[in-house]
């Protein structure tokens, strides 16, 4: 098949495009670094240059497509420390230039990386734009099959950690505790996504994607002990002193309130309520796998 990927080859990207590649698909990938196409054709994939903004590039990109896969992030919005930026608003423009281009392509077949959060417009944060991406996507023609998948918080989301625990000998947020929580490695997701491409189309589904359920305290364990701090603690702190904080490092503020707003949705169970009843099979990279990883980055960032 042809599949066209957005989303460059980050973290999700590059082990997607390796996979599909290595099944004997035609993949074209997305991005809007020039400095990316040699790492992209040394996938065996076709790089596709451009911006998430053009949709006459995107039109362009995803003619004769048989699947196209769809997603958007904060970083393609712009500097998460740039005070001018409606993130919620750039992103949401994505999603607008997105169904313009399914539509003028022709395109039948899509498969969206959304995020867990994105069943309701109210009290998850920043995340918010999630939910109304696939709003604007659910507005496409019924005769365009649509598989929403939704993976929960991404394990390399803990690398934001290693800043406060060299400086203040911490994890320090607004939720903690024993509850378990859901994780996913981002090789579970890629995985997920390769298997959708297979499978029939139909109609509009949601899927949800994690690999391990721990709870803060338990992931406080398992970093610590990983980078030789046994004693490592998560420390829990008022939404109203995490929001300082984060303002006082230069965090956009539509930004800053809207992770608090997210971290809160967590301790909450907001975040999680449609995820309970549709709660999938764990993928297999596991936190004690993560931990080594973010051992790894640890002690790079102190060399």
């Amino acid at each position: 098949m042809n599949i066209v990927l957005t989303g460059s080859i980050g973290n999700i990207g590059k082990p997607l495009t390796k996979e599909l590649v290595e099944k004997g698909h035609s993949v074209t990938v997305i991005s809007s670094n020039e400095k990316r196409r040699e790492a992209i054709e040394a996938l065996g994939a076709k790089a596709a240059i451009g911006s998430m903004f053009d949709p006459g590039f995107l039109t362009e990109t995803f003619t004769g497509a048989d699947i196209v896969y769809l997603m958007e992030t904060m970083e393609a919005a712009g500097d998460l420390f740039d005070k001018n930026i409606d993130f919620i608003g750039k992103i949401s423009e994505i999603g607008h230039h997105y169904k313009t281009a399914v539509e003028r392509s022709g395109v039948k077949k899509i498969i969206h990386l959304s995020s867990i959060g994105a069943h309701t417009d109210k009290g998850t944060g920043i995340i918010v734009f999630h939910h109304y991406v696939e709003q604007i996507l659910e507005q496409l023609p019924d005769d365009v099959a649509i598989k929403f998948i939704r993976p929960v918080g991404i394990y390399f989301n803990m690398f934001s950690f290693i800043s406060t625990i060299k400086n203040k000998g911490a994890i320090i947020s607004n939720w903690g505790g024993d509850r378990k929580e859901s994780w996913v490695s981002p090789l579970d997701i890629a995985a997920v996504v390769a298997e959708e491409t297979e499978k029939s189309f139909e109609g509009r589904t949601v899927r949800y994607v994690a690999s391990d359920e721990v709870s803060p305290n338990e992931i406080a364990k398992a970093l610590g002990d990983a980078i030789g701090k046994p004693d490592l603690q998560w420390k829990v702190i008022s939404d109203e002193e995490l929001l300082k904080n984060w303002l006082e490092i230069g965090f956009n503020e539509q930004v800053a309130k809207g992770f608090v707003e997210t971290q809160a949705s967590q301790g909450s169970g907001i975040l999680y309520e449609d995820y309970n009843q549709h709660q999938p099979i764990l993928g297999k990279v596991k936190l004690e796998d993560f931990a080594k990883e973010f051992a790894a980055v640890y002690k790079n960032d102190e060399e």
